[in-house]
């Protein structure tokens, strides 16, 4: 059965008369009483009788009647979840993130994407290997990454989003922990290192090696730890000091004190396939630039760090 006879019952049901039903659905009388009289012929069954100069439904009019408003409102429904979907403003995108991100801005703007796009159901998941996150969005488990360090790969598509400086997390009785002003990068041969295991992140573990070279120091491995809260915790109980994202502040590890590395910064990416086509993803990522603001520096007398 049609949608549009559908409505036919509908209206006469709700406007008691063939003629009001007409002028409603901007059709003829005539036309309207054919249509009507076609339905009731293939179910075999009256669906309205006389009452007055009116019509009144039968109970099989009522039970259609009922049915079918439930029908078509489930049917326009559908036809607004197409529409936000294709203007972007419904569906669903799974989202992958570094633990850098989340501390820093991007627990805000998500909250802010959650008001914005109420019809939006976001799926979360927090990741601290950058190439498994960008592995699991070329292969669709994740529609977009939040990412440091994404994979060099041309099936990805990457803007950079947010900057911040990167920090050495010291040990609070270290000397270091109590020097003003940001440490200089060869301050990573003056201290062992707590970092992450290649094996679980390499873009990271190589980055700090890197900084080392950089600064012309052989480094020291103090320990390894495979979160960054475990990582905390090693530096709190003074196995060395590690190099992360300044916006790990935010946890306020006690034992911990941060220090901006002197000329150092890391930059948060958006990652997607480059052949993605979805419109709510080109609104969430939109949306999501038009959140980013420039982060202030926290202050480097700050006792309790990330």
């Amino acid at each position: 059965m049609e949608l549009r006879m559908l409505g036919y019952v509908v209206a006469i049901a709700e406007e008691g008369s063939i003629s009001a039903a007409a002028r409603r659905l901007r059709l003829t009388q005539p036309t309207l009483s054919r249509q009507l009289r076609d339905l009731e012929r293939r179910l075999g069954t009256p669906l309205f009788e006389r009452a007055g100069r009116g019509l009144t439904p039968t109970a099989a009019g009522r039970a259609l009647a009922a049915r079918a408003t439930a029908v078509l409102a489930e049917a326009e429904a559908a036809l607004e979840d197409v529409r936000l979907a294709a203007a972007g403003l419904a569906g669903r995108i799974t989202v992958t993130f570094a633990g850098s991100g989340i501390n820093g801005p991007l627990g805000g703007a998500l909250g802010r994407l959650r008001r914005e796009l109420p019809r939006v159901e976001l799926r979360l998941e927090e990741s601290f290997n950058d190439a498994e996150m960008s592995d699991g969005v070329l292969d669709g488990r994740f529609d977009i990454a939040v990412q440091r360090l994404p994979s060099r790969d041309a099936r990805l598509a990457t803007r950079a989003w947010w900057r911040e400086p990167l920090s050495l997390f010291l040990p609070a009785a270290h000397p270091l922990a109590h020097a003003p002003g940001p440490a200089p990068l060869g301050a990573l041969g003056q201290v062992p290192l707590v970092i992450w295991p290649r094996n679980v992140s390499p873009h990271s573990h190589d980055e700090i090696l890197a900084l080392c070279d950089r600064a012309g120091v052989v480094p020291r491995i103090g320990a390894e730890g495979r979160s960054v809260q475990t990582v905390l915790a090693l530096v709190a109980a003074g196995f060395g000091a590690a190099v992360m994202p300044d916006s790990h502040r935010a946890l306020r590890r006690v034992g911990v004190r941060a220090r901006p590395l002197a000329g150092t910064s890391t930059t948060l990416y958006l990652v997607w396939r480059a052949d993605d086509t979805n419109p709510l993803l080109d609104r969430f990522r939109t949306v999501l630039a038009d959140l980013a603001e420039p982060p202030s520096r926290p202050g480097s007398t700050t006792e309790e760090a990330p």
